[in-house]
């Protein structure tokens, strides 16, 4: 569902709504659940970079949000329970590409809320508004191809696989390859 609200208004980005989750935008009071969710390595197992080592990393990434909102280049959701408007996880449109209508997407959840469904319902949603409101055409997804909750959540909402890198990132010692997907409007 698009409503009239989920036109970005200055650098604050849209409430987009689900039907258990919320898209919303991150606050100072989201930095704990932020710390939390990205300083567990399970969570960050597979992406390019460490887990947090301490709070400040996400404050640091709390001023890069609304930072690069406010460029257009990247938006970034918390990703809340409907119920209780807790943050478990974000959801991330990146690299926005208005003139060539593309962008990155990417999405994190919390360990605890894994296997509910959340981050599909939250995928979904974002998908919806970056072909609807946002026009994009086109979007791209790096994943480990060791991901493989992460490879089939997308591939189940249409996405396809269309690139393998060998050795494209180097994170904590470790030597990661990485696939590319992409979903067409």
């Amino acid at each position: 569902m698009i409503r009239a609200t989920d036109e970005p208004t200055g650098a604050r980005l849209p409430t987009l709504t689900a039907s258990r989750v919320n898209l919303r935008w991150l606050t100072e009071q989201d930095v704990p659940a932020l710390f939390a969710i990205f300083s567990n390595p399970a969570v960050v197992r597979y992406w390019s970079h460490a887990p947090f080592a301490d709070v400040r990393a996400a404050k640091e990434l709390l001023a890069d949000i609304h930072r690069l909102a406010g460029e257009g280049t990247l938006y970034e959701w918390g990703i809340a329970l409907s119920a209780s408007d807790e943050v478990i996880g974000t959801c991330t449109l990146a690299s926005i590409d208005r003139r060539h209508r593309r962008a990155e997407i990417g999405f994190a959840l919390a360990a605890g809320a894994w296997g509910h469904g959340y981050a599909g319902e939250a995928v979904q949603r974002l998908i919806d508004h970056a072909f609807g409101t946002l026009d994009l055409h086109r979007l791209e997804a790096d994943v480990d191809p060791r991901n493989a909750a992460s490879l089939r959540l997308l591939e189940r909402l249409g996405f396809v696989r269309e690139g393998y890198l060998r050795e494209r990132y180097h994170v904590n010692g470790e030597t990661q390859d990485s696939v590319l997907l992409g979903l067409l409007r």
